[in-house]
């Protein structure tokens, strides 16, 4: 029997293709919601809309995307608001270099994050929630250090600003295209490299993996890397959008991220997992806000942005609810 028959028997790496339903799911809200705003508000289709909302969201997205990673093998990463907020002060601080220092200084910093989620979790068996909680909290308490508790400016004078503020071709914002190229990079790694087989079945069952013989722990350091490192282009875009390493930002941004895995599909309990589900998760996410945000134009609504908040967090229940139901009748259906 070879590797890739005996992965296939591992269980877990069975439910791979059931993420293929949910995402169609995904595809469906998405376009009914489209197709909705399209026809309500006047401006929504318009170039200036559609380039803001993506290049907007597509910090999300990748914060999203080192998520989905880290969860397909059962670990969970709270730091991420936190690495962000950590990576857009240093690189701040870096930006009179350019870019070219700038975005890799950025990636040093979730990687080193990462790195030392990583290592807390899989030497000293700590939890994954305890390890990156720590990490959220040691990151942002960094971040307020660094920065003296104030907003960081960025130097116009050199090139920094145009990663988050210029357009690629004279067309497409470079955020999008950054989006755009890393999730291509994830997709590849999921979808067609024994990396992608390996971390979904040590999220569908850990201990079959290990008698597999497969590096559990290098699996695992290597997802909590991933999501630190695109967590740290984050805070890159940010600091390169808003002109301004911003310590007290990113806070539940982990929440936007774990909601926008699980809106994908992708099971808290591991083995499930889908790049462009996770995609469509967290651009459907930013949809509704954006919605939201045309109503209060129009005078029907009056949300303020604190509300974001809790239509998120009450989102987020509303889906793990339905999941652990469908997880519940997986079961008995088994038994």
């Amino acid at each position: 029997m070879n590797l890739s028959n005996m992965l296939a028997a591992i269980p877990g790496m069975s439910r791979h293709n059931s993420a293929s339903v949910r995402t169609e799911g995904v595809w469906i809200a998405l376009i009914l919601m489209l197709i909705f705003a399209g026809l309500r508000y006047d401006a929504f289709l318009s170039e200036y809309n559609i380039m803001t909302f993506l290049s907007y969201n597509s910090m999300f997205v990748l914060i999203g995307l080192g998520m989905c990673f880290v969860i397909m093998t059962g670990g969970i990463d709270l730091s991420v608001g936190s690495v962000v907020a950590l990576s857009s002060v240093v690189v701040a601080s870096v930006s009179h270099l350019g870019i070219e220092v700038a975005l890799p200084v950025g990636i040093l910093v979730g990687v080193g994050a990462g790195a030392i989620n990583a290592f807390v979790i899989t030497k000293l068996k700590i939890v994954p929630f305890i390890a990156t909680l720590a990490m959220m909290l040691g990151a942002r308490g960094l971040a307020l250090v660094i920065s003296d508790n104030q907003s960081v400016p960025v130097s116009w004078e050199s090139n920094f600003t145009q990663f988050g503020l210029g357009k690629a071709f004279d067309f497409l914002p470079w955020p999008i295209v950054t989006m755009l190229v890393i999730f291509a990079i994830c997709w590849v790694l999921l979808e067609k490299f024994s990396f992608g087989r390996h971390l979904l079945s040590v999220g569908g069952n850990e201990d079959a993996s290990k008698l597999m013989g497969l590096q559990v722990d290098r699996t695992l350091f290597s997802v909590y890397i991933i999501s630190g490192a695109l967590a740290g282009v984050a805070g890159v875009m940010l600091a390169s959008g808003y002109g301004a390493g911003q310590p007290l930002e990113g806070m539940g941004w982990e929440l936007s991220a774990i909601a926008a895995v699980v809106v994908g599909g992708t099971l808290l309990t591991g083995g499930v997992g889908s790049m462009t589900a996770t995609l469509l998760g967290a651009i459907l996410l930013g949809l509704i806000f954006n919605i939201l945000n045309f109503e209060n134009g129009l005078g029907s609504i009056s949300f303020s942005a604190y509300w974001q908040s809790v239509i998120r967090g009450g989102f987020l229940l509303v889906v793990v609810v339905i999941q652990a139901k469908i997880i519940n009748r997986q079961t008995m259906l088994k038994s």
